[in-house]
């Protein structure tokens, strides 16, 4: 039997997807289907209640992206008939932004970069704020598809890798090799971090996990990398423990002021502190998904799902609406 699934938005490269699809598997568009019928899977970030009351087959919902928008979250509570799944196209290159924002930081690479722009040398001959990671901890929260990939890039640099996760006991990456605790670890795990990598989604459990106990529970010299969301961590304790030192460095990718319009991409700050001002924080604009490779990865991914739910597998990826994520 035909699978008929429904995008609100056409992919930006249709047909990259339907070369990778099962012959089975039928495609329309709202832009070209505004009437589709019945339609068996939904692709869409942010449905209305008539995109999932209009089709009487509709068993599953495809966020096409990572995460999990908080007003879809709670508009699916009112259909449990219907799962909901999202991709994990962006877990490579997420994870090689953390290791590069990891390496930029604990490196000092910006403000040595910026000084020799001006011709400066001086940096050389100083003693060195640098940090070495090898023999030290990186204690990834989040142990998803991002967070094993951060962990097998720290185990490269000879790090020891402690994971956090919800379920401890699902199996990892291969090659990875972590010990993994539950979330009420957290406290007796902050001080034995080096390196805390946070590769979290923003949910109400989230929120303000990282605050200013926590911040003060990590050892002397440490290093936060945030890949997650940016409230995950407050923003004044987090200043603060860098500006004071108390941190020793920082690489930032996620933030908690964004651009409202295009005409306030060019002056919107990113923060409520002026992080721009510190030598050790290393700051990026969202953009951990990114490469050029994205949308090809995206389509792979998405093909991955759709042509599970044609064969009458288990559609990968379900989201737990209670959980967020």
């Amino acid at each position: 039997m035909p699978l008929h699934a429904h995008f609100l938005k056409p992919p930006k490269d249709l047909p990259a997807l339907r070369a990778r699809l099962d012959g089975r598997v039928r495609l329309t568009t709202e832009e070209e289907s505004p009437e589709p019928g019945d339609y068996q899977v939904l692709v869409a970030g942010r449905p209305e209640r008539r995109h999932l009351t209009r089709s009487s087959k509709l068993y599953a919902l495809i966020v096409p992206w990572a995460g999990l928008p908080e007003d879809t979250r709670r508009l699916l509570a009112d259909f449990p008939h219907v799962s909901v799944h999202n991709l994990h196209h962006n877990a490579a290159p997420t994870a090689e932004l953390a290791c590069a924002l990891l390496l930029a930081a604990a490196k000092f690479v910006v403000p040595f970069d910026r000084a020799l722009r001006r011709n400066d040398w001086t940096p050389r001959y100083q003693p060195s704020p640098a940090l070495l990671l090898e023999g030290k901890t990186a204690l990834v929260l989040g142990f998803g598809a991002i967070g094993q990939r951060v962990g097998r890039f720290c185990q490269g640099l000879g790090m020891r890798v402690v994971g956090l996760r919800r379920h401890p006991d699902r199996p990892l990456l291969p090659g990875l090799e972590a010990k993994v605790h539950p979330p009420e670890d957290l406290p007796a795990l902050l001080p034995r971090a080096g390196a805390l990598m946070l590769t979290l989604p923003h949910t109400s459990e989230t929120d303000g996990l990282i605050g200013p106990e926590q911040l003060a529970r990590l050892p002397a010299c440490a290093l936060l990398v945030n890949v997650g969301r940016g409230p995950v961590v407050d923003q004044r304790a987090l200043y603060h423990a860098l500006k004071d030192g108390r941190l020793a460095a920082a690489g930032l990718d996620v933030w908690y002021s964004y651009p409202d319009s295009p005409e306030d991409r060019q002056s919107t700050p990113p923060a409520d502190f002026p992080f721009h001002e510190l030598d050790n924080v290393v700051m990026s604009p969202h953009r951990g998904g990114a490469s050029a490779e994205t949308e090809q990865l995206r389509m792979a991914h998405l093909a991955e799902l759709l042509n599970a739910a044609a064969r009458g597998d288990e559609i990968p990826n379900r989201v737990d609406l209670s959980a967020g994520y």
